[in-house]
């Protein structure tokens, strides 16, 4: 019964997109310009850095905020409490990506990723934050720092919860691991297609201009 509120919790954070209202309030539907999603990426690229930001911290606290709620709701349940905010957090990058009230298109879930990772743990943040400015910073390509992070995240979970890093009762493990590889997976299929442009060395590069005003 946790696992399903958690999952539904989280779906209703998810539901918040940052991007679509922010673009709203402008004027702008963000869905139907660049990559026609409604997360950071897309937001910067069509409205610029401030609005970048602005996306940025309104997906990454909407799964930040209920995951650390989770950690105190459920603080009696130390066995399971890493494995209930997997749920959460997993539920928060379904609402984010299939938004039902936007005919479930919404965005890549990256952002709320990096809350859930915050929440999770921040010796996981750190290494996950200088392998995306490393690699963005190097290549311009977003969505390769993206698809590292994801991968960082399932070998982190993968390897820490082996050696009993999270307290999780034993039983727990192989629970926890198909949620981690869920959310992981999520990643890489909402970035398929630019999996498929850096292959052929098509891929979009970004600009830190200031877009569209």
């Amino acid at each position: 019964m946790e696992r399903i509120i958690c999952l539904i919790a989280g779906y209703l954070f998810g539901l918040i997109q940052s991007g679509y209202f922010y673009g709203k309030a402008h004027k702008i539907d963000i869905r139907n310009h660049g990559s026609g999603n409604s997360g950071t990426t897309n937001a910067l690229r069509v409205m610029g850095p401030k609005a970048g930001a602005v996306v940025f911290l309104g997906d990454f606290l909407k799964s930040l905020l209920p995951c650390l709620m989770i950690r105190v709701l459920f603080r009696s349940q130390p066995e399971m409490i890493y494995l209930l905010i997997m749920y959460t957090g997993f539920g928060v990058i379904l609402g984010h990506n299939y938004p039902f009230y936007l005919n479930f298109k919404g965005g890549k879930g990256i952002a709320a990723t990096a809350g859930l990772i915050v929440a999770t743990d921040l010796r996981m943040m750190l290494l996950c934050l200088v392998a995306f400015v490393l690699i963005v910073a190097v290549t311009r390509y977003v969505s390769l720092g993206s698809l590292v992070v994801a991968t960082i995240f399932l070998i982190w979970l993968f390897l820490f919860g082996m050696m009993g890093a999270y307290g999780l009762d034993q039983r727990l493990l192989p629970e926890f691991y198909i949620v981690t590889a869920l959310i992981s997976g999520q990643a890489f299929w909402r970035h398929r297609a630019n999996i498929g442009r850096l292959v052929r060395g098509r891929e979009n590069k970004i600009s830190f201009g200031s877009g569209k005003k």
